[in-house]
């Protein structure tokens, strides 16, 4: 009995070795399951849960994947065009605008800005819009709404809107998109656009306060902890309110009254703050219970877009699913000049959306999602980020890295320059670097910025740190923006050679400019001292430290001492609202394609000491908000260029800012991926994209081959150290066997 147990154990675990063997060809890293990987689905990844998916609230980048394929604002972007064009999404087309007087009369569209006091944007919806299947818009029979009036009981074991028995629809209407302009004014929930289109949109301002004082008045009477987090309100049903400057005129058609002449708000129009939302859901995520079972619109967006969010499970994974409501937006037929050699309008006329579901894990570590992406196992590493797409291509370019594999495995990586750029400011309040209080101190202040452009070698850096994958500004009209052109070398930091060439001035020039200022070699004139400037900068860690020292080398060309101040983001916000910073860097990325988006970078009623706004630096010249005044309120019409190339001639000679570099940013997409073109500005772009999953699975299973030898090795080496003490054991068990046998041999 002893014997043939043991003989099996061993012959056991030979099978089981070869059993392990065997099914070595599961790949332990797989994070779908391998019957998706034939189907029509789009595979990726995101590192953190987004925030934030209510139409109202949302505004991080993370987000967008799934707030604008669940949403549908009036506008949106051309997908190929550059530069960017908008056009009509769920409007019959772009949206009408006159301009009316003091008086209420109608304006000629040639009236000078001044004259106008208001714009009016008619907006023309399609008739037969459907929004997305969801329990709220349920009825019963006789026309009453199935799930408005739940008790918190009947919402027991109910973890996503689809748990419900019944799902309805309804067509979208102009009300919806009113709705969801008052609901910006709501005190419940973070609304960052309302402050800046609360001064844009007519009677905004006293609507939110309304809303507010009647908000309020739901709290009366009731203890802290009814009107807390476990507590519950109310619905505030914002139909009930009235807002002078948003009209339903009929069932599809909105007009909206704009303050003065703004013709930027379009651009507003392609944002997700303007999707429009129901009443009825909003009504629905109101009622008792829900938002503490994570039934909310920041969980579980409603929209008529071309996916609905049907899977959420925070940390770990996400699912876009195809909305059968859809109506199929025909793929565009024309782009960029190369977009056809480049195989992107293949699909035209073609109905989107392409793929039928969107499933993104969450991954936190950046090799992870390298890893299962070389393997195949995500289409692409994360839908709203470029950095891995230039990343690859630098690795190609240098040949390090995944270099060959990306090659062999022949991954897409177009690329395209990000409307917005990296700069580094002076703060303009500073007495030392800013404006000055007398004409000569802005005179030696003014040169000494000049100096300190001049030094600052971002041909150097881009060359270093960028892999020259990024373009050297001239000014804050940067690529991708009209005007664009206008934003030449500056002639104080650059000379000029016949054939049109230019080239840095030498640090000659620099130190010559730097000894008018007041501080030949670095030293005060007056004093003696060494100059020392504090640099601010936010939230760098140790494998930032190379890109410090860049910075302190270019001062040190000078002679310059400077004092690092480095801090989280939040100090470092805290410092620039101050306005106690003294030279800092920063970054800015559009908010819309627009030359207004970052020339009020500069102007002085938008500075962040003084009114909080988006002037870091502080600028202030009247001259510079003059031209901005008049520029800002025009259309791109050579007047309006004319007025940018005097500002960007300001810009140059007084240097509120060295102008830095813009990034490449850059998609990865595998060979079965199709119509893929990066962009920091459109986020819409999942319904264009295709799937060839055939494709996919076939070199899923070919790059990811079960590598056999080593079980092979270890059960060998198993073998061979087995098979000795086995034998051994087997003869001492046969030597016993016959000494049992002789002695019982002897008793008989």
């Amino acid at each position: 009995m002893i014997y043939r147990f043991r003989k099996l154990g061993f012959v056991g675990l030979v099978i089981s070795l070869n059993g392990l063997l065997l099914g070595c060809d599961q790949v332990t890293n797989q994070p779908v399951s391998k019957q998706s990987l034939s189907e029509n689905v789009l595979f990726s990844s995101y590192s953190e849960s987004p925030k934030y998916l209510d139409s109202t609230s949302s505004y991080s980048n993370n987000e967008t994947p799934w707030t604008y394929a669940v949403y549908e604002p009036p506008l949106k972007y051309h997908y190929l065009k550059r530069p960017y064009e908008l056009e009509p999404r769920t409007l019959t087309e772009l949206p009408k605008v006159k301009f009316l007087g003091k008086s209420g009369q109608e304006l000629p569209v040639q009236t000078d800005a001044e004259q106008i006091n208001e714009s009016v944007f008619e907006l023309k919806i399609q008739p037969g819009i459907l929004f997305q299947p969801h329990p709220a818009f349920a009825k019963t029979a006789d026309g009453q709404h199935r799930y408005l009036s739940l008790k918190e009981s009947e919402i027991e074991g109910i973890r996503r809107p689809y748990d419900f028995e019944f799902m309805g629809t309804r067509e979208l209407l102009a009300e919806d998109y009113a709705y969801a302009i008052k609901r910006l004014a709501t005190p419940r929930v973070k609304s960052p656009s309302f402050g800046f289109l609360s001064e844009k949109i007519v009677g905004l301002a006293d609507y939110g306060k309304k809303i507010k004082v009647f908000n309020e008045s739901f709290k009366t009477g009731k203890s802290a902890k009814e009107v807390g987090v476990l507590g519950h309100l109310p619905w505030l049903d914002f139909r009930v309110h009235d807002l002078s400057g948003v009209e339903v005129v009929d069932s599809h058609t909105l007009r909206i009254r704009v303050v003065g002449k703004y013709p930027q708000f379009k651009y507003w129009l392609a944002m997700t703050f303007f999707a429009p939302i129901p009443w009825e859901v909003d009504a629905f995520y109101a009622q008792a219970g829900m938002s503490r079972r994570n039934l909310n619109p920041d969980t579980w967006p409603v929209g008529t877009g071309p996916y609905m969010l049907t899977e959420y499970i925070p940390n770990a994974r996400m699912e876009l699913v195809r909305n059968p409501n859809y109506r199929g937006v025909p793929y565009p037929c024309e782009g960029e000049a190369d977009d056809e050699a480049k195989g992107l309008l293949k699909d035209c006329g073609k109905p989107t959306p392409f793929v039928d579901k969107m499933v993104s894990v969450i991954e936190k570590e950046g090799t992870s999602v390298a890893t299962k992406f070389i393997q195949g196992y995500y289409d692409i590493p994360q839908l709203e980020r470029g950095e891995p797409g230039i990343g690859y291509q630098v690795s190609i370019q240098d040949g390090t890295g995944r270099a060959q594999e990306l090659l062999e495995r022949k991954i897409q990586l177009p690329s395209t320059i990000q409307v917005g750029f990296w700069h580094f400011g002076f703060n303009w309040l500073d007495p030392v670097v800013g404006l000055g209080k007398t004409s000569e101190e802005r005179i030696r202040n003014k040169k000494l910025r000049q100096a300190l452009a001049i030094a600052f070698d971002f041909e150097e850096y881009v060359s270093i740190f960028e892999d020259d994958r990024a373009q050297v500004n001239h000014s804050v009209v940067v690529p991708g923006l009209f005007g664009n052109k206008l934003s030449k070398p500056n002639p104080v930091v650059y000379d000029f050679a016949d054939d049109g060439k230019y080239k840095r001035k030498s640090i000659e020039v620099a130190k010559k400019l730097l000894a008018e200022a007041g501080y030949p070699n670095g030293r005060d004139s007056k004093t003696g001292q060494p100059l020392v400037l504090n640099y601010d900068t936010q939230g760098v860690g140790p494998g930032y430290k190379a890109r410090l020292d860049w910075v302190a080398k270019q001062f040190a060309k000078l002679n310059i001492q400077i004092e690092i101040r480095n801090t989280d983001y939040n100090r470092f916000q805290d410092k620039m609202r101050k306005g106690s910073s003294q030279f800092f860097f920063w970054g800015w990325l559009a908010d819309y394609p627009d030359p207004e988006n970052f020339l009020f970078l500069l102007y002085g009623p938008n500075a962040k000491a003084k009114f909080d706004g988006e002037n870091a630096s502080n600028f202030a010249l009247p001259e510079f908000d003059l031209l901005f005044d008049r520029m800002k309120d025009l259309d791109d019409t050579p007047e309006r260029a004319e007025l940018i190339g005097k500002m960007i001639a300001l810009m140059q000679e007084e240097m509120p800012l060295l102008y830095g570099w813009s990034e490449e940013f850059g998609g990865a997409y595998h060979q079965w991926v199709g119509n893929g073109k990066p962009s920091n500005i459109i986020r819409d772009n999942l319904p264009y994209l295709k799937i060839d999953s055939e494709l996919r699975a076939r070199k899923i299973k070919e790059w990811n081959q079960a590598i056999w030898w080593p079980v092979l090795l270890l059960l060998t080496l198993l073998f061979v150290l087995a098979w000795p003490a086995w034998r051994a054991w087997r003869r001492r068990q046969t030597q016993h066997a016959l000494a049992s046998e002789s002695m019982s041999s002897r008793r008989f």
